[in-house]
């Protein structure tokens, strides 16, 4: 029998006090002071508020104001309005139909448990507004005041009454930074509400009423409408919107990515995963793409009410939204180099007018002995581009139909007639001039890429688009993207095609490498690799895919191999698991198959690459997500050389 006075006491069950109910309450609503602006700028945006200003003292923890000039409350109102689960926007208690972003009744006395509140609103044809005070759970009776139509909260030293969360904050800047991200996601949701938001005495943004386009490109600092792509896509009731930035503009955290839900700023880890499998092969491993998105889907397939902070969601068929973002941004990105909206650069600037490059008659006058291009109004018809390097004034224009197509190597003797000369110590093989170029080759429209000139150090091609910009092409980031495409569109359809070798190689690999490969033996095949055992670490390659034209199948395998053993999951009977690497592994074979750096190319070769480029989707980056073009405009030029 045991012993009772051996037991420990028995605990009291005892009622909680409003005051530390709510108190405990704000930790999960009221994390920082992010988190509170984001239910007063919440609330603002329900009352129908057509302006939002919010201004933050050390990122909020001393001050926090937000005001409005929504629809306001009267003195009753804001009585309800300090009390835990009182709201008016909820139309019944099925907790289905949610059309406003705040509905728990928690915001306001989780501060008001948590900081100092001060709430002064008037509604629209009142004499006078009201006020009431709210100070560590303690509320106040209303008290009248002036104060214009709509409302203003004041939150001051937050989280005094909770020492143990204030200790928790970080510093001013890193919550202002948490603030500023807040404000941005909240002010993309509605377009057509001016918003305002001012750090201490730096005001971040001050935006009117705008359409969708042009509030994104200032939220998301783009080079406005030119610098997105439009994103559109449509899946029974589901129906997604919003533009995504090309794969050159990519950060270091997923800040730059405002998701919406039926209006709602969300952090869902449902569709930053679609966001980043579409943008997987196309930005570098580890950044993150820029992408503002909207998703409209019916209310009863969605699940607000999973979090206090009503940031995340829970939807009914999780691999429909899923698809639905992956197969929009796909097509969004897979418009070839050069499109609209795709515009890899060093500088973020952008040309006010236009300008072309016209090219002086053999007869005007050049400065030692060199023909100069000069940057000339829009509109006025270029002359044929003539481009010759050297300082030498004994130098000749390349001119005529007599001239070469391009030059390379030493230069040739003298008394050639239509040599170039290269400058005193550059080697004469690391420039490749070009000359002849048509005037149509110019055009826009046709070739947003422009025209090849030269190629320099045998690797980048230099070419001028039909603005008078300079474009700069890595020719091997380019062609493995060429490669790339084209080996997966072959895969896809069925028509890839093996080249058997005249003689099979044997490649020795690193331990548990071949067995590896073997293992991926049939799926290799379907890709043309054909590979078969030869014992111990060894593997037989008896044929190789015909659009790679390699020549060293070895160390084609080691990367292969390489690939195969970076993802642990992937195993030969796990289809699922092999799809989401056969593009990574297709990107190793082109790495292979592509023109390599160092190679000449003449001017033939640059253009077909340049147009190829300008057809094949995702060109803008190579397999490996890194740019293969970039381009300069006149404003780019003009401030690097401290011009503007």
């Amino acid at each position: 029998m045991i012993d009772s006075s051996s037991l420990p006491a028995r605990p009291v069950i005892r009622r909680l006090s409003e005051q530390v109910v709510n108190r405990i309450a704000a930790g999960e609503v009221i994390e920082r002071p992010a988190a509170a602006l984001k239910e007063l700028v919440e609330n603002a945006i329900d009352s129908g508020a057509r302006r939002i200003a919010v201004l933050l003292e050390r990122g909020g923890i001393d001050r926090l104001e937000v005001v409005d000039d929504g629809c306001g409350m009267t003195p009753d109102d804001l009585m309800l309005a300090v009390e835990r689960h009182c709201t008016s926007k909820l139309r019944d208690e099925t907790l289905v139909r949610i059309d406003t972003l705040g509905f728990r009744g928690e915001a306001l006395p989780s501060i008001g448990a948590a900081a100092r509140l001060r709430v002064t609103s008037r509604p629209h044809g009142a004499d006078g507004a009201w006020r009431i005070a709210v100070e560590g759970g303690m509320v106040g009776a209303p008290e009248p005041c002036a104060g214009p139509p709509g409302t203003r909260v004041v939150v001051e030293d937050l989280f005094f009454a909770t020492p143990a969360r204030r200790k928790f904050l970080k510093s001013p800047r890193v919550e202002s930074g948490h603030a500023d991200i807040t404000v941005r996601r909240l002010a993309l949701s509605v377009p057509h509400v001016a918003f305002r938001l001012q750090l201490d005495d730096r005001v971040v943004f001050d935006l009117p009423a705008q359409d969708m386009a042009d509030r994104v490109a200032a939220l998301l600092d783009a080079e406005g409408a030119d610098g997105m792509l439009p994103v559109e896509g449509r899946k029974g009731e589901l129906e997604l919107s919003g533009f995504a930035c090309g794969p050159s503009v990519h950060r270091a955290t997923a800040a730059g990515q405002i998701l919406l839900v039926n209006g709602r700023p969300v952090v869902d880890p449902v569709l930053r995963t679609a966001v980043r499998v579409a943008y997987r092969h196309v930005i570098e491993h580890g950044r993150h793409a820029v992408v503002a998105l909207s998703l409209r889907i019916p209310p009863d397939q969605v699940d607000v009410n999973v979090h206090p902070a009503k940031t995340e969601l829970r939807f009914a068929d999780a691999a429909s939204v899923r698809g639905l973002v992956i197969g929009a941004l796909g097509r969004a990105l897979g418009g070839g180099a050069g499109v609209a909206g795709v515009r890899p650069g060093v500088l973020q600037s952008r040309v006010a007018a236009p300008a072309r490059i016209w090219y002086p008659p053999p007869d005007a006058p050049s400065v030692r002995g060199n023909s100069v291009p000069i940057l000339s109004a829009p509109g006025r018809d270029p002359f044929a581009a003539r481009l010759e390097l050297g300082a030498s004034p004994a130098a000749r224009m390349l001119d005529g139909p007599t001239a070469p197509d391009s030059v390379h190597g030493p230069a040739p003797g003298p008394g050639s007639g239509s040599e170039p000369v290269f400058p005193p110590g550059m080697p004469g093989g690391s420039v490749r001039a070009l000359d002849g170029l048509p005037p149509d080759a110019f055009l826009p429209d046709e070739f947003p890429l422009g025209a090849a000139v030269a190629q320099v150090m045998g690797t980048y091609v230099i070419a001028v688009s039909g603005d008078g910009s300079l474009v700069l092409v890595d020719q091997h980031a380019a062609h493995e993207r060429l490669t790339h495409e084209r080996l997966r569109a072959q895969y896809l359809d069925g028509t890839l095609r093996a080249q058997r070798l005249l003689l099979p190689d044997v490649v020795t690999l690193p331990r548990g490498q071949a067995e590896l490969l073997m293992s991926f033996a049939g799926t290799l095949a379907a890709l043309g690799v054909e590979i078969e055992s030869f014992g111990g670490d060894a593997v037989l390659v008896r044929a190789l895919p015909a659009l790679l034209g390699t020549d060293d199948p070895a160390a084609l395998l080691r990367d292969l191999a390489e690939e195969l053993a970076e993802d642990d999951l992937a195993g030969p009977g796990e289809a699922r698991a092999l799809d989401g690497r056969l593009d990574a592994v297709i990107a190793r074979m082109a790495c292979h198959g592509s023109v390599r750096a160092g190679r000449s190319l003449n001017r033939a070769e640059m253009d077909a690459l340049l147009r190829d480029m300008e057809r094949t989707p995702r060109a803008g980056t190579c397999s490996h997500g890194r740019p293969t073009w970039i381009k300069l405009s006149r404003a780019d030029l003009e401030k690097l050389f401290g011009r503007r």
